[in-house]
Order: C-alpha cells, then structure tokens, then sequence
C-alpha cells in the first residue's frame, strides 16, 4: 500500500489559515505564560489602546514588532509573557455616552452617576472589545488569560493603593491652582494633554484710563473677553516710560473697576507697548505675578466655556461671542485704538479639540520632583531604562528635568474615582474648597476615620471627580501582574524587558511609568525603550485621521492577508527609531509592497510544495541529518549560507534592527534557497534513490525547517502551516513553541561562499547571454570560460557539473587563455572570467544582429531624453532632488547598455 504524501494546495489561502491558526493558538493556550516555567523570563506589555478605538496603522506596526520580539524569545527559551488588555479612555468613552445622550435629549445630569456607569459598563461590554478582536486578527501571541483592562477589579485596587500611599507621603495634595480646562469635555486636563497650534488671529489693542484723569496705557491682548477679570496692568520696573506710573490706579473699561498698576520684571518691555493686562484667573504668568502682587484673581468663565456672574453684560455668552460683543462695546466706547493680524501659539485640547481655556480651578496634584528625580537617578546611574535608539535617551532625561506638578482629577464620571471623602456636614452638606477631607481606600475606612476626627454624626460624600487615565497607565507594567501584592507573575516577569512605542508618547506613558515603577518598585519597570518610527502615507507624510492619509490596516489585511501586512512593516524598518513609507495606491485600495510581501509568500509556499512533493512522504525527523563526508559542494553552500543567516537574524533581533532581520531572511530564502538551491538539487532528486539524491532530500528538508523557524516570528500563519505539513506534527505541538534555530558555527566557510558565488555569477552570466542571444531553453551550447587565474579555473572545474545542468551548456571549455579561433561569439565578464557562447550553428546571426541595431536604438533615444531632461536647467534646478538622481541612475545605465551592445555589433 502506497503512503500517502503530505501536500499543500495548489495556492497559498491566507484567509483560511490565518484563521484556523490563530483559533488554534488561543484554543490550545499555547501561548499561556507559567511563572514557574524554566527559563529566563521575557516580557512585554501591550501598550493599553483605548477601548473606543478601532486597529489603525500604528497599532498594527508597534504590534507586529512586539510580536516578533516575542515569537523569537519564546522560541529562543525563554519564559514569555505578552501581556493584553485595554485603557478606559476616561474622555473618549465619556464623550460618546454624551453624545448618545445629547441624540436622546438628555445630559449625564438626567440619568445620575450610577446610571450613567450602568450605561458606561454596558458600551464597554457590547463595542469595547472591537479593537482586541482587530489584535487578534494581527496573530499577535498574547496570553489572552490574562487580558486586563484599566477599570477592572485587581487594577482599581491597585491604583486606589497608589493614590493613598503617595498621599500618605505628602506627594499628592488638593490645591486651588490654574490648570488647563477643555470646555468640551468640562475637565482639566494635563501638560501633556495639550497640543500647540499655530493659529492666524488678531492682536487687539485697547485704552486703560488713568483713575485721576491725567492720561491713559495701551494694552494688547489676543484674548479681549478675558479682560473683564483683569485685576492690573503691569510694565516692567526698568522701563522708564512708565515708572512714573507704577503704583498709580487705572478704571478698567466697561467694569468700572479701580486696578493698580504694577511693577514686576517678567514684563516683556519689547513685546507691544510695554503694558500688559493682568488677568491671574486665566492666564499661567499672570497667575504666578498675581501671587507675587496679592492680587484678587477674578473667573469670568463657567465650565462649558461660557462666561459667568463676573463678566457683567457679558453674563452667559460663549467665550467667542463674548470676545466679539467685548470688542465691539470697547470700539464704541473709544477704548479700541487698533487690531493687528497676528500669528501666534494657542493650545488645544488634545481631546477635545478645542481651545483649552487657564482656568483658576481647586484640583488634585501631585508632586512631581521626587517622582522625576528619582527616574533621574536610575538614568544618570544605572543607565536605565535604556533606550534604542540611544538618541532618545536625552529626550527622555529633559523632559524629566523640566516637569511640573501633575493635576491628576478630571471633571468626569468614567474612571477611577478619586478615593477622598468629605465631611460635608461640617460645611452645610456641600464640598467647597474649605470642606475637610479624608483619603482612604474604602468608603467603611473613611468612616472610620471621619467619627475618629468628627464624631457619631459626621456625614461624608466621596470626591466626584476621576483620576487622569495616565496615572492608571503608569501603573500598567506591575499593577497587570497584581500588584500590590507580591504575586509569583509580579516577582517572575517585573520588571519587564521591553516596552516598543512611537517617540510621541515617551512623555505622555513612558515617564509616567518610570517615575510610578521607580516610587513603587523601586525598579525601572523596563530594561529597554524601544522607539520605532511613525508610518507615512505614500507621499512621506504622517499618517493621521485629521489629514485623513490614514490607510486602514484591515482593508490590507482582508487584501493580501496578515502575514503579508505584518512583514511589509518590519521589513520597511531601514534603522530602529526610523519613520517608515508605506506605498499606497488610493484609487485602487492597494499596495505595491504590501502585495511584494504577499508575493514572497506564495514564493515560499510553492517552494514547500516541491520540496514536500520530492521528500516523497519523509519529513526532516525520518530523513535525519545527512553525513558531512556525503554533502555536495552546494549542499556545503547552503549549509553555509543558512548557518550565516542563522547567526545574522539573531544579531539583528537582539539589537532591535528588526527590519535589516527581515530583509537578511528574504533574501536568503528568496535567492539563495529558492532560486538557486532548489535548481541546483533538481536533477538530482531525479536520480535512483542514490546517495546524492537522499542527501538533496535531507538538505532540502533540513533547510526548509529551519527557514519557517527564522521565519515564524514575522510570518507566524503560513510557517505555522507549512511546518506542520512538513512534519506531520499533530495538534499535540506547533512550531511557535519549536526552538529556534541554534546557529552551527563550523558549518560556515565564507572562502567556500565566495568561490560558489564565483559559480552562481557565472551560471547567471551564461543564462543571459543565452536571452540576448534568444537561444531557446533546450537548446544545449557551447560555453568557453577564459581566466588567467589558475584558482578561478580550478573553481569552476569543481562547480562545472551545476554550470551545464543550469546554463544548458553540453561542452564547456575552462581555458587559461582564448585561441582565437572562437568564432562568432555572444561574451560577458564574470568578475576577471569571459563567458562566451560561440553561436555558429545555434542562432541566426543576420537575425540576431537586426534585434541588437534595434534594441540599441531604442536605447539611444533613452539617452537623448535623459540628456535633454538634464540639460535643461529649470528641471534640474527646480524638480524634486530624488527625481533629478533618478534620471542621472537611468541615463548612466542606459548608457552602459548601449556600450555591451555597441560591443556585440562590432564583433559581427
């Protein structure tokens, strides 16, 4: 009875098996971390991505490259951990629920907090799992066991804990302070959370009168509503055009309010006149002159950006109504001297979108030097975390330098609440900024706490407001492996190894975690930060939902399959931290390099096939390992260069150089496996079942393996398929979990490398002078190889056997020197070796010298358009440098080109 051979279709189906295996993996839990697995440990944390959100570009690139990481070190031995889960996205969810709620004529207000939670936790069960699904589908070999998301029970706990400890030491407070408020959202927000925008707006230029009468100053605002809480002008006190003046009163216009003016040395005596208004409530350097002068500080603004109570006639209109209806009343009153154009800086709400208004506001903080500094310590002594690219390590270290204090409460119901109770009947049942407080971990503890301090009666009521999403994130690296308690997760995989993220949010998360990991743990909560790249549209521009050049991962995926997505991205990584060019045709939905990828797939998958097809039922294990003293010349020569990829991929995965991994890997399983090793052992696994043909089929087996293993952490469907198949490995086991290849140093000989490269440009040499001459495929030739150089002679005499099964050669002559008697030759050069192919009785030779007069005419007038082109000096001058190097590439190679064929007509 016949044994069945193992095949694979006739077309690789990305679709199909990307699926299956990726249900597989996660069925099986083959990727379910063990602390107590042996080891040393590897982990990764997944970057949390907002439970609103939806897989874009990014995710899927800083995905792929964790991915990879990770695949290659679980391989490699180590005990892996690649950690899931989700951020709450405290703003984002909040302000779709608002929105829902606006569609249905109500508020937040209307349903309650609780209800509104309710309605906040059913969202997040029935659409916050979309981006973790889109995760999945990238075959990312998470232990999904271990999924978390920001607002569950083990991490609230940890951040609850958090909060009271850094109270505990005196470095979180609640103070009364000027923060950056979003009108859209009614929340401050943080620093970081505020994008600068170069905007085209007005400088408006205003009279102050002299409360005696005697006179007048000019201010100059960008901001005119804001000056109905001015409580002062300051000038600076060396400026002699108004020294005179300090101490004296002005009238403020429209409000009727006597304010004095000032002396203080911030004031810019070059920008305007000189005179600035001073409006402490709304403006950050105003605040601070504002403290230094006891000035009252005067909100004019409600929480949704409208004006309030202080803003006289102005009482309720949006703050850009206001500005106009402020500007007006001033230029009828004669107080309008002029308005400017004036492009100038103002901050938006990263969230938002809108701009943030400085807003005086009581907030939670938290002191940010001892966090910062002790982050500095680890850096400047310990070098850690360290940084790939090193470059960015300075980024990180002057950030660290300059922070403030962090305000950490958001104006928000969709978050950790913030663990502070108030006894509000010590204050009339409500919170006001004198109402004293208590920070507790639990409600029962507060109480506790409140009759010790205020008796039986005391009445408490929690903060309202939530913590900023940042501070749960920078607990994300222990607090997901539970701390605080001392959990065998915790104590194996902390700190983690890598953390891969953009250079955008090194100040938003990456800081953020090493100052909580280092107050905490006292440890850096990564070894390495691993900054890659942004992606960029076709046209070299950041890709973004504003400009709308995003290209939807999915749509690629769905295209051309996962596999191929996943290594277009790492392959396009020309250096770590280097932003990457993903080509993309709009019209067509489609990508040239993406489709490349999904080419070499279908070049792998059709190589497996021949291979699979001539093992002839035996896989690797059942072939064994095949007798040095029986290995061919090529066999020694693949064996080389396999071992030497071996050892190239991992230098390049262990220093992050994941793109120059993946290139090295293509061009090994491309060219020299599939183009030329599999050509060379054809004819003999066409042989009786002799030595050479068992040993082709050990080889081949042998390097097949090993190329899905170097393969699998960039293409982990279609490796996981075709190994299985070449194995024929049941379920018990799978490639993911097969140990990566160990490199096998005395396999290597580069002299034996150099001398079958010799070979292989020969054998190329010979086969294109074959298609110049348009000799038909089975037509066998002649072919003479002149060298003077004995080693080259003796070279080719070792590798003539390849020569004339591949270049179709019957007769070939190595010969020292020519005789002369040759005849009508085709030639080309092989380094120092002339390849000819005498062609007397095997072309037409009218014929052939027709076709070259031809093909050199065509190319000269390539020439004569590149040579125009470039003389002309308005392209040259004026076109896109690339493009001018691009024409100055093609007319030196079509130059070339006509020389060899310049050369080949002068020989008839």
């Amino acid at each position: 009875m016949t044994a069945t051979i193992p095949t694979l279709a006739p077309q690789y189906d990305p679709f199909s098996t990307e699926a299956k295996w990726q249900q597989y993996w996660e069925q099986k839990q083959v990727f379910k971390a063990d602390p107590n697995h042996p080891g040393e440990p590897y982990c990764i944390m997944i970057p949390p991505p907002n439970v609103t959100g939806s897989l874009h570009m990014g995710h899927a690139f800083n995905n792929s490259l964790i991915d990879a990481l990770i695949r290659y070190h679980r391989m490699r031995g180590y005990n892996t951990l690649y950690l899931p889960g989700t951020d709450h996205a405290s703003i984002a969810v909040q302000t779709i629920l608002e929105r829902q709620l606006r569609e249905e004529g109500k508020t937040r207000y209307d349903l309650g907090r609780d209800k509104f939670l309710d309605r906040a936790w059913q969202w997040k069960q029935e659409s916050g799992g979309t981006i973790v699904n889109q995760l999945r589908r990238l075959g990312v070999s998470c232990d999904w066991t271990r999924e978390r998301f920001t607002l569950d029970e083990g991490l609230s706990k940890a951040v609850i804990e958090a909060f009271v400890r850094l109270y505990e030491d005196g470095l979180i407070y609640r103070g009364e302070y000027l923060v950056n408020w979003c009108p859209a959202s009614e929340s401050a927000v943080s620093d970081l959370e505020v994008e600068n925008k170069e905007v085209n707006g007005n400088l408006w230029h205003f009279r102050y009168p002299l409360s005696d009468g005697s006179g007048f100053v000019e201010v100059a605002t960008t901001r005119p509503e804001t000056m109905l809480g001015d409580t002062a002008v300051a000038v600076n006190p060396k400026d002699k055009r108004y020294q005179n003046l300090i101490g004296k009163t002005l009238t403020l216009p429209i409000m009727n309010r006597e304010i004095p003016i000032i002396g203080d040395e911030l004031v810019d005596p070059e920008f305007g006149t000189g005179c600035v208004k001073v409006t402490p409530a709304h403006d950050p350097n105003d605040f601070e002159m504002g403290k230094r002068h006891n000035l009252p500080m005067i909100n004019i603004m409600n929480k949704n950006g409208s004006l309030n109570e202080n803003s006289g006639p102005f009482v309720g209109q949006d703050r850009f109504v206001a500005r106009r209806n402020v500007v007006k009343r001033l230029e009828s009153e004669g107080f309008l001297v002029k308005i400017e154009d004036y492009s100038h800086s103002v901050p938006y709400s990263d969230r938002g979108k809108v701009p943030v208004e400085p807003l005086l506001s009581t907030q939670w903080f938290v002191k940010i030097r001892p966090l910062a500094d002790r982050a500095l310590v680890s850096l400047d002594n310990q070098h850690s975390p360290n940084f790939v690219p090193q470059r960015w390590q300075k980024v990180y270290r002057d950030w660290l330098v300059k922070l403030e204090d962090w305000c950490i409460s958001r104006q928000l119901w969709w978050g950790h609440q913030i663990p502070a109770w108030y006894a509000v009947s010590e204050t009339g049942g409500e919170i006001t900024d004198h109402t004293p407080f208590l920070v507790a971990r639990t409600a029962a503890e507060a109480q506790e706490k409140a009759i010790a301090s205020f008796g039986e009666g005391v009445k408490l009521q929690q903060d309202p407001d939530v913590l900023d999403t940042w501070f749960s994130s920078g607990l994300w690296p222990f607090s997901t492996l539970g701390w605080p308690e001392k959990t065998p997760d915790l104590q194996t995989y902390y700190p983690t190894n890598t953390l891969s993220t953009g250079f955008d949010i090194i100040f938003f998360w990456v800081a953020r975690m090493t100052m909580m990991g280092g107050y905490f743990t006292d440890q850096m909560p990564f070894q390495t930060v691993y900054i890659h790249g942004l992606i960029l549209d076709e046209n070299g521009k950041k890709m973004s939902k504003s400009a709308g050049n995003g290209i939807d991962p999915l749509l690629l995926i769905d295209k051309y399959g996962t596999d191929a997505l996943r290594y277009t991205l790492m392959r396009e990584v020309i250096g770590a931290g280097q932003d990457i060019r993903l080509e993309y045709d709009r019209s067509k939905d489609e990508s040239p390099s993406v489709e490349a990828s999904r080419n070499f797939t279908n070049k792998l998958w059709n190589a497996a096939r021949f291979v699979l097809m001539n093992l002839k039922g035996q896989t690797p294990a059942q072939l064994g390992t095949p007798n040095l003293e029986e290995l061919e010349l090529s066999d020694r020569w693949i064996l080389s260069r396999f071992n030497q990829t071996v050892k190239q991929t991992c230098d390049y995965m262990n220093a992050y150089s994941l793109g120059e991994a993946a290139k090295g890997l293509y061009e090994f399983i491309w060219g020299d496996f599939c183009d030329w090793y599999i050509e060379l052992a054809k004819y003999r696994l066409q042989g009786d079942g002799g030595v050479s043909q068992k040993v082709a089929q050990q080889v081949l087996a042998y390097i097949l393996e090993g190329i899905l293993k170097l393969l699998h952490p960039f293409m982990p469907h279609i490796t996981e398929e075709i190994w299985h198949t070449l194995t024929q490995t049941g379920e018990q086991d799978c490639l993911a979990v097969q140990t990566y290849p160990v490199l096998q140093e005395q396999m290597i000989s580069s002299d034996l490398e150099t001398d079958f490269d010799l070979i292989i440009g020969t054998i190329r040499t010979l086969r294109n002078l074959r298609a110049d001459a348009d000799i038909k495929p089975k037509v066998k030739v002649t072919a003479i190889l002149q060298s003077e150089n004995a080693k080259e002679r003796e070279i080719l005499q070792r590798g003539e056997v390849y020569i004339n099964k591949i270049a179709g050669v019957d007769n070939l002559v190595i010969t020292e020197a020519l005789t002369g008697n040759e005849g009508q030759t085709i030639a080309g050069v092989v380094g120092t070796i002339q390849a000819l192919i005498p062609l007397a009785g095997v072309v037409d030779l009218p014929a052939l010298k027709q076709r070259t007069e031809k093909k050199l005419a065509k190319i000269q007038k390539e020439i004569d358009s590149y040579t125009k082109r470039l003389s002309n000096p308005n392209f040259v001058d004026k076109a896109d440098p690339q493009v001018v190097q691009g024409a100055r590439d093609a007319l030196a190679e079509a130059e070339k080109q006509a020389e060899i064929l310049q050369s080949r007509l002068s020989g008839f």
